[in-house]
């Protein structure tokens, strides 16, 4: 009976059954069951498990059995909780919580889902972030609800971070309910399905056609939907996309390309595709995009009369056509305007047509997709026991868009050589070297970077070696080696080596085993090095300059192992602060240029540092501050405190948060800094702008909350009345002060120690501390376990130990020092222990290492509590200071634990004694709180060490004059001068210190004046000698003082020193012998004026 003719009860009831089997569950029905709490302990999987007690069965939310939940063996990002639902499943909601009783709960986390176990796809918000908020306690439950609903039988929870002083825990649930679908599995060979569409209740003004699909083939049809004349519209995936084509009956030659969406639609992960018809008008979505066609003016009354799934057929011929490409996939719940076309399939309708080899369910293929997001990335598979009769065959599938990377690799341990298959300038190539020497290399394929499937064998047998590339289609290649190829090693796949440590550094590793390929793709091959990533780069601005170093641009590592990539920072060292400059991408003064009918300006500022970075370093440092300013002409800025502000500005962290008040001000205060000191030019106003006058004022000041900081965007309101005119500046944002780096506490007793939570370093420990002392002996950390401990100790004034035992009996790395250690400066000592090795360094001598022995456990198993600058029996105690502690990256506040201790006193006084050394030419070092500074006042030079000299070049006739004091109330003609206006500017003594470069001679080098006619000079004579000239006594003639060095007008640099007390006076010129002087007058020089450098105006 056809669908169209079929009387009103049989319509009725046929309505019924197609609505009954609509698409998924309604909108209106609930679908917040849980999920897991009434699940099987062999419903869960784990990476790992600290023990039986910890394992993902007991990671159910609130529940207590056990330990309290789940717990790996080892704490990174490598871990993961898998749960199998039982069935795909609709999942709208995560609830995470951490384990029971403990400090171990996550703080962000990815979730990842599969309908098989297998090909897991990773779940991403509307706004592309992948990461979840987690916990921030054991006992809270942090709820999630999911943007977009995920349809998967298993859910993969992997940790990003978790609560620092403790370890992974977990509990979760997910909410949800049943999903029921229809599905149709077509497996080419002209699989299909037809249906034969005649009027009908699904006719509807728009025509409405969408399915889900998936499919590993990049190529196939999808959907041809057919009406009058042979006009039709096909979905076809193309490559990898889906393409809208356009077929004008038999006579049109080749079809129109409409659209194209969508990119590597072949990953077997499930599609949405949504085709929307009305009138000529077209919307095509895939996924969450959507693209609008205009369809030629004909298609306003056309209606699809049939539709194909899988394979092209037309009304005309019951054959598919021969030219177009079958779809092997899956298709689930295909709806034409809400009726489920599956479902009519599935109960045999007449209208239906089956083709091929067509099923009801969808069958996963045996091959697994794997992606390799980086450089640590790789898969690692057993080889033969023994070499196989058949020879070597590997075989695989691969697509990137890289022209370099390589493919898969084994060694050749009977030959001692290694093969290597890797694409080069995006052509398949096989090297295989022996002794370090290229014995043999072949190459096939072209232009392999395609982001297409490509497959490769590789096959060695009865001594002939093939590589192929798409079963020959691509190319291929064929050698005759001379030696048998087994691959009785391990194979690695995937596998893109960095050339050194540094590299992986950059790319925000933390310490531990690598593959360095320090010749790239090249014959030598990678070797697995452990790479200690602790002493790349100094952590603050601080740092560097207590190396040392003077303004410039640095690397700084925030977090010195941790994850956080180094920032290339500005460091400006010559304030007394040490400050780090963090630029955006507009500091200058702008010109608010308004557009018409616009009423706001807005304007965005990006950092040169990343987000993480960014937060960090605002985190580490004492201070913080930015500049913001407005300079204004009739343009408002925030109005009165009552009324809704003209402007603000967002800072702070992410996007930030909206801020009312202006620079100089508080937060909250919605006020400028003349509201605060009440000086405005309108003392209504609490800002100089809001007095909207036509004069050009501003409102400035500096922004110094770190929590507001940095500033990320600002919005200007008052700018488009007549006459109003505004510029705006946001400074670079400055810091300075490391929290981190002069976080110190004072031991004054050998019985006084601090105490902290666990340490957790069971598969690796990076311990990094200065100290000094005068003690000869002390321990500076000890964690112990039942038998296990770890220990970092002055065993004597010259030598430190770092001692530990994982089971196999103590292990101890010593570090002797040539000078003693106790000698109330300071050392800085970096330990690290792993797997394979411990190492110790001290200051910058050679690192000591011990490999780790083969027998006993690996892991570092500690129970009792960590132990600072003492031990728990209060037995050899350290005194002394402690200071920048941080263990595997996190840096102790050992400033706040002293604060409540009894025998530690927060902080640690007496810099100049370890960094006294670095002020220069005489200048002095001045002890801070937090550091030194050096004083260059009574030195010739400038600069953060006193190390840059003051210099000017001089032409004949010029000179550089500096005035010591005006006199007031003086008159120039007045024959008697108040001895008072002089009292301050007698000297009875001098320190002059100079550097000259001349081949002239005669020439005054220096010239110094007095209110009463008295001088000194400093001056090279026609002998080229130097003299000094002092006239203390204004009725006497000058005093002569002539060195006996000669040729000082050479052209090379000299330096002169003259000191004077009273009447001694000693010159030394270079490194020549001193030469001592007396003078005949009185050894006061009166009422000092000026200093003249170079030629003399007026004596």
């Amino acid at each position: 009976m056809d669908l169209g003719t079929e009387r009103v009860a049989g319509i009725i009831a046929q309505v019924a059954l197609l609505l009954s089997c609509a698409y998924g569950t309604t909108g209106e029905e609930a679908c917040d069951s849980a999920l897991v709490s009434n699940l099987p302990p062999s419903s869960f999987r784990s990476s790992s498990q600290l023990s039986s007690s910890h394992a993902p069965g007991f990671a159910k939310l609130n529940k207590r059995e056990g330990a309290g939940g789940w717990s790996p063996l080892i704490s990174d990002k490598y871990q993961w909780l898998e749960v199998d639902l039982g069935e795909r499943t609709k999942i709208t909601a995560v609830a995470t919580q951490g384990r029971y009783g403990s400090s171990d709960w996550l703080t962000s986390y990815l979730l990842m889902f599969s309908d098989t176990g297998h090909n897991w796809k990773q779940y991403r918000q509307e706004d592309s972030i992948g990461s979840f908020p987690g916990n921030s306690n054991a006992d809270s439950v942090v709820q999630y609800k999911l943007q977009q609903p995920a349809i998967a039988r298993f859910l993969r929870l992997i940790p990003l971070d978790w609560n620092p002083s403790g370890r992974i825990g977990l509990r979760l649930e997910t909410y949800g309910c049943p999903y029921t679908s229809d599905v149709v599995s077509l497996n080419g060979g002209s699989s299909s399905l037809v249906y034969r569409l005649s009027p009908g209740p699904w006719r509807t003004s728009k025509e409405v056609v969408s399915l889900k699909f998936k499919t590993l083939r990049n190529s196939g049809i999808l959907l041809h939907a057919e009406g009058q004349q042979g006009v039709s519209l096909s979905l076809e995936l193309e490559r990898g996309k889906l393409q809208l084509l356009l077929r004008q009956g038999k006579t049109s030659p080749e079809p129109l390309r409409l659209t194209s969406l969508g990119s590597l639609l072949d990953d077997q992960h499930w599609h949405h595709v949504v085709l929307e018809q009305k009138s000529a008008h077209l919307n095509l979505t895939v996924d969450k995009n959507t693209e609008r066609v205009q369809l030629p003016a004909e298609f306003s009354r056309w209606a699809i009369e049939q539709l194909s799934l899988g394979a092209v057929h037309s009304l005309q011929s019951q054959k598919p056509d021969a030219s177009s490409k079958d779809l092997h996939g899956c298709i689930e719940n295909l709806l034409y305007n809400g009726f489920n076309l599956i479902e009519l399939a599935k109960n045999s309708d007449h209208q239906v047509t089956v083709r091929g080899n067509v099923t009801f369910s969808c069958a996963e293929p045996v091959s697994v997709a794997l992606t390799f997001p980086g450089p640590r990335s790789f898969l690692q598979l057993p080889g033969t026991a023994a070499s196989s009769p058949g020879g070597v065959s590997v075989g695989f599938q691969f697509r990137t868009w890289n022209k370099g990377g390589l493919l898969f690799t084994f060694s050749l341990p009977q030959q001692e050589g290694m093969v290597w298959l890797y694409l080069s300038d995006a052509r398949l190539r096989l090297m295989i070297h022996k002794s370090g020497s290229v014995v043999l290399e072949l190459s096939a394929g072209a232009a392999l970077n395609d982001g297409q499937w490509h497959s490769v064998d590789f096959t060695a047998r009865r001594g002939r070696l093939t590589i192929s590339v798409d079963k020959g289609e691509g190319g291929i290649a064929h050698a005759a080696p001379s030696f048998p190829i087994t691959t009785e090693s391990q194979l690695f796949f995937g596998a893109v080596y960095e050339q050194s440590c540094e590299a992986y550094k950059h790319n925000g590793n933390t310490s531990g085993h690598f593959y360095i390929d320090v010749d790239g793709s090249g014959p030598i091959k990678p070797q697995l090095v452990y790479c200690n990533m602790t002493a790349v780069y100094e952590q603050s601005c601080e740092a560097y300059k207590h190396n040392g170093n003077t303004s410039g641009h640095f690397y700084i590592d925030v977090d010195g192992s941790g994850p956080i990539k180094p920032q290339l920072v500005y460091c400006n060292m010559t304030e007394e602060n040490t400050w780090m400059v963090l630029l955006h991408n507009n500091t200058e003064l702008t010109r608010v240029r308004p557009s018409p009918a616009v009423s706001q300006h807005s304007v965005h500022f990006d950092y040169s540092s990343q987000e993480e970075q960014l937060l960090a370093a605002i985190s580490q440092s004492e201070h913080c501050e930015q500049e913001l300013s407005y300079h204004c002409r009739k343009s408002r800025l925030l109005n009165t405190l009552e009324g809704s502000p003209f402007s603000w500005w967002l800072g702070g962290p992410g996007q930030g948060r909206v801020q009312t008040y202006w620079g100089g001000a508080h937060p909250g205060s919605q006020q400028c800094a003349c509201g605060l000191q009440g000086d405005c030019v309108d003392l209504q106003h609490y800002c100089n702008c809001d007095a909207d006058r036509l004069e050009w004022t501003e409102d400035s000041g500096l922004l110094t909350h770190k929590d507001t900081l940095p500033v990320r965007s600002l919005v200007l309101g008052d700018i488009q009345r007549p006459g109003s005119e505004a510029a705006y500046r946001v400074g670079p944002l400055r810091c300075h002060g490391d929290k981190n780096f002069w976080n110190a506490a004072f031991f004054d007793k050998e019985t006084s120690y601090l105490h902290f939570p666990t340490f957790h370093g069971e598969l690796s420990a990076d311990i990094s501390f200065l100290f000094k002392t005068t003690g000869s002996s002390g321990v500076f950390l000890e964690n112990l376990g039942i038998k296990d401990f770890i220990r970092i100790e002055l065993s004597s004034s010259t030598q430190v130990v770092f001692s530990f035992d994982v089971g196999n009996g103590p292990l101890e790395v010593r570090v002797e020092s040539s000078v003693p250690l106790n000698d109330n400066r300071w050392h800085r000592v970096r330990a690290e222990r792993n797997v394979k090795e411990a190492s110790l360094r001290l200051d910058e001598l050679p690192v000591a290492t011990q490999e780790a022995p083969a027998d006993g456990h690996f892991h570092l198993q500690l129970n009792s509590q960590l132990f600072i600058g003492g031990t728990a029996s209060r037995q050899k105690g350290f005194r002394g200071c402690i200071r920048s502690l941080q263990l595997n990256g996190v840096t102790l506040d050992l400033e706040e634990r002293a604060k409540i201790t009894p025998g530690v006193q927060p902080g640690c006084p007496g810099h100049c004694s370890s960094y006294g050394s670095l002020c220069q030419n005489h200048g002095r070092c001045v002890e801070r709180a937090n550091g030194f500074q050096c004083d260059c006042s009574l030195s010739a030079y400038a600069g953060v060490f006193c190390q840059a000299e003051v210099s000017a070049s001089f032409k004949p006739g010029t000179s550089v004059s500096y005035t010591f004091k005006e006199p007031y109330e003086l008159s120039r003609n007045s024959s008697a001068l108040p001895s008072s206006i002089y009292s301050e500017m007698t000297l009875r003594a001098e320190n002059i210190s100079l550097s000259f470069r001349t081949n002239q001679s005669p020439a005054l080098l220096l010239y110094v004046s007095s209110y009463y006619r008295e001088y000194l000079a400093v001056l090279i004579n026609k002998h080229d000698k130097l003299e000094v000239r002092y006239k203390l006594d204004s009725s006497r003639d000058a005093e002569v003082l002539r060195s006996s060095v000669r040729n000082v007008a050479n052209g090379q640099l000299h330096t002169v020193t003259i000191r004077r007390l009273t009447d001694s006076v000693s010159v030394q010129i270079d490194e020549n012998a001193r030469e001592d002087f007396n003078l005949t007058s009185d050894g006061e020089f009166n009422a000092v004026k000026s200093l003249v450098l170079g030629r003399v105006h007026g004596k």
